[in-house]
């Protein structure tokens, strides 16, 4: 039985024992490689087929540290913002959880910050992480942990005594891992590599909107360039043109010309550019209108929504340039008023919900629809489904979660969110993406960061999340990714949140970096029209 000193100098039991300080103890010795391990409160260690609608039912890097290491320790009642409440008592509000976190970008690192923070939290994982979420100790990263090897991970949580598993990004869903980690007794939240196909496959969810009345675009799926080129001379443009499967975010054209509209068919069905993802295409009508993201939590039947989030893709201020994964994002959106929330809910959550469970790819996990709010008409339109939290707007919604997100997520994994209610921050929050220069092109890769710590005291509400980082030989943050860094702050208002984000933003020494300096801008007229009214 291990027992380690703290600064007083006591020994505790480190199994059954909870410690409130932090503490020293000989990291090679007992956690082999690994540099920090984030820990909160008492610690216990203990080729792709889709469903047919229808058918039956280390650190980062290689930076070594001598000697001890600290452990990052935060005991239940001492646990910042969070008040553990919006969970029924019946969930279990003492029941501890080690939490295995899969993925490495900006999402990931909201994730665990927010995973930390939360009273049931003994311990977070992430695999394989970045430099940004080792060096703030909100996880311990693995960064040797291949997370499409499904025994290695299964291996990891039994070794770890790991309680919860939080997929983030949407490959290892697609490619089977919830369904491998929840058949050997490992609670999950992430769907099934079925469920997945609503982010999988594109034609697998617009055949679902079809067969269960959820409003979308009109559209059709090719897989011959020619017969797709007939149907688009007969819709007209402006028109879209999209890649069946998983392009890494390119696989969406909004063409203004027919030429263009050719030439991103025959890129995708004749060139191959997205290989395998883009063998059948999908064209569909173009919708004129306001986007906004629209997350919820599922438990296979039921569904609970979260905070409203905007984001803004385009890569150049005034929503201009090419699309991109996110460069900002803020909540709550204004144009999601609480009657709109309630119609996505009904309109589309829902019956999504109940479609997939009659289709036999009952859903856990994180529903994130992408959505139109037509002009002419005010009304939502599903745009795409992602299976997993959107980035950055995860950004922003976990610095505004105040219920314990490790409970909240074990409820979904168990069917339990009837139970379950969220609690939010009040106020606004924003988050601004440093991108390296030339994204979403190409760009290069190695660029050193500096003031990252500075810029996080430039107001108490600011926490820099890490995308795309990695340390140097001497031991520099580097960029190494497209988006690299998600500037996050919080405030009373939109205004105030805006303010103090660009404050940090401006606070970072990054030559070879850049951000959009409007990002909120849509909020703001909503915010004025309200004032007038």
């Amino acid at each position: 039985m291990l027992s380690v000193a703290y600064s007083a100098g006591i020994s505790l039991n480190f199994v059954e024992k909870r410690y409130t300080k932090p503490c020293l103890v000989n990291h090679r010795k007992f956690f082999g490689n690994y540099s920090s391990v984030a820990f909160s409160g008492a610690q216990r260690f203990g080729s792709l087929r889709y469903p047919v609608i229808g058918a039956p039912s280390h650190a980062s890097g290689s930076q070594s540290f001598s000697g001890v290491f600290k452990i990052l320790a935060q005991s239940s009642v001492n646990s910042g913002s969070f008040s553990g409440g919006g969970v029924s008592e019946s969930i279990g509000s003492e029941e501890r959880v080690v939490v295995l976190v899969i993925g490495g970008g900006g999402r990931e690192h909201a994730l665990c910050h927010a995973l930390k923070r939360s009273p049931s939290c003994d311990a977070v994982f992430c695999a394989p992480g970045n430099a940004g979420i080792s060096n703030s100790g909100d996880a311990t990263c693995i960064s040797d942990l291949d997370i499409l090897d499904c025994s290695a991970v299964i291996s990891f949580c039994r070794k770890w005594g790991v309680g919860l598993v939080v997929v983030g990004p949407e490959a290892p869903l697609v490619a089977g891992l919830a369904n491998e980690l929840v058949k050997a007794g490992i609670p999950t939240f992430g769907p099934s590599s079925d469920a997945a196909a609503l982010e999988g496959s594109k034609d697998f969810m617009k055949k679902l909107c079809d067969k269960y009345g959820i409003p979308t675009a009109k559209y059709q799926t090719f897989t011959d360039a020619t017969d797709a080129k007939k149907y688009i001379q007969q819709q007209g443009v402006p028109i879209v043109i999209k890649a069946d499967g998983l392009a890494a975010g390119k696989g969406v054209i909004v063409a203004m010309t027919l030429e263009e509209a050719y030439e991103a068919v025959d890129s995708m069905l004749v060139k191959g550019v997205f290989g395998s993802a883009g063998s059948q295409v999908i064209v569909e009508e173009f919708l004129e209108g306001e986007e906004a993201s629209f997350f919820a939590l599922v438990d296979g039947e039921n569904a609970i929504p979260l905070e409203s989030a905007q984001d803004h893709k385009r890569v150049g201020d005034g929503d201009t340039g090419p699309n991109t994964g996110g460069m900002g994002a803020y909540s709550p959106a204004p144009i999601l008023t609480e009657e709109l929330q309630s119609l996505v809910m009904r309109s589309i959550i829902s019956p999504t919900v109940k479609g997939m469970l009659a289709e036999g790819c009952k859903f856990v996990g994180v529903l994130y629809a992408g959505l139109m709010i037509e002009k002419k008409s005010g009304l939502p339109k599903l745009i795409e489904y992602n299976v997993r939290f959107g980035d950055p707007e995860c950004q922003v919604l976990m610095v505004r979660l105040e219920s314990d997100l490790a409970q909240v997520l074990l409820a979904a994994c168990r069917g339990e969110l009837s139970r379950v209610s969220l609690r939010w921050s009040p106020g606004s929050a924003m988050v601004v993406v440093m991108a390296s220069r030339g994204y979403p092109g190409a760009y290069e890769k190695g660029t050193v960061i500096r003031n990252l710590e500075e810029a996080e005291l430039v107001a108490p509400s600011v926490k820099i999340f890490h995308a795309g980082t990695a340390f140097d030989s001497d031991g520099n943050i580097i960029a190494t990714g497209g988006r690299v860094l998600g500037v996050t702050a919080t405030g009373r208002d939109i205004e105030e949140a805006r303010e103090r984000a660009y404050q940090a933003v401006e606070e970072i020494n990054w030559p070879e970096g850049f951000y959009r300096r409007d990002i909120g801008w849509r909020a703001l007229p909503h915010r004025q029209l309200a004032a007038k009214g």
